[in-house]
């Protein structure tokens, strides 16, 4: 491994290893119980998977294998993150490709509730909306075709790069994702409206993307409150104006 890889993956053991323990191992645990995450699993464990990743995060690496060549850079100190030894890239990879993404999806929403009484919620006061949402997708270009993309095949460039998209709705007091779904990029940004689930008198907004008017009948059943820019060619009436100071009219 060069010297500049070296550097690069060498993050801070004790930073890292002070990020770490705010995760509540106890409830850690409990949900690798519950999901029966470490079962088939011999050496890459739960823990390790979590740390690995994190640490590929945090070190900025392109690739599983500068992740591991990272860690194991770190022998010796591992011992210190509750791991035995560095994974292998194979076994890495093996990890996954088989543990059930939706163990990491209840961990995240654990950190969440734990420490949600933590983050912040300054602007609360300055809203009219407690529960006020952004929901929005952001498309990721892909070396291979192994997830649609959008457009036509390039002329010139051979065969046509893979995409996908991250459909993400954040918390706008908290600025905390609620909701992240990703699919390949050529599907249609409006389609992932259906996924939601708004409480009654919550607001969310989006952009023109996500106009899907029998989704907003629905909501308007269930009392949830949506901002969305209107299609061009869109077709209403106006069947009441509101006067509030400073609102301004974006009609």
């Amino acid at each position: 491994m060069s010297a500049k890889n070296t550097e690069k993956n060498l993050v801070g053991q004790a930073i890292f290893k002070q990020i770490l323990k705010f995760i509540p191992r106890n409830k850690f645990d409990l949900l690798v119980s519950k999901h029966k995450s470490d079962r088939y699993y011999k050496t890459f464990d739960s823990w390790t998977h979590l740390t690995t990743m994190l640490f590929g995060i945090f070190s900025r690496c392109d690739s599983m294998g500068e992740i591991c060549d990272g860690m194991q850079a770190m022998a010796g100190k591992l011992n210190h993150l509750r791991m035995e030894k560095s994974p292998a890239k194979s076994t890495a990879g093996d990890g996954l490709r088989g543990r059930d993404n939706e163990f990491f999806k209840d961990v995240y929403f654990m950190l969440l509730t734990h420490f949600k009484e933590t983050l912040s919620v300054s602007r609360i006061d300055n809203v009219s909306f407690s529960k006020l949402f952004i929901f929005d997708s952001s498309t990721i270009r892909l070396f291979s075709d192994i997830m649609k993309g959008v457009g036509r095949n390039p002329k010139n460039e051979g065969k046509k790069k893979g995409g996908l998209k991250v459909h993400m709705m954040i918390d706008a007091h908290s600025d905390t994702p609620e909701f992240v779904k990703i699919s390949e990029a050529k599907l249609h940004d409006k389609n992932f409206l259906q996924y939601l689930n708004l409480a009654a008198h919550s607001m969310i907004v989006f952009d023109r993307a996500y106009n899907h008017y029998l989704q907003f009948a629905r909501w308007t059943a269930q009392q949830v409150n949506f901002v969305c820019r209107l299609k061009k060619n869109a077709v209403y009436q106006v069947q009441e104006v509101l006067f509030q100071q400073d609102l301004l009219n974006d009609e």
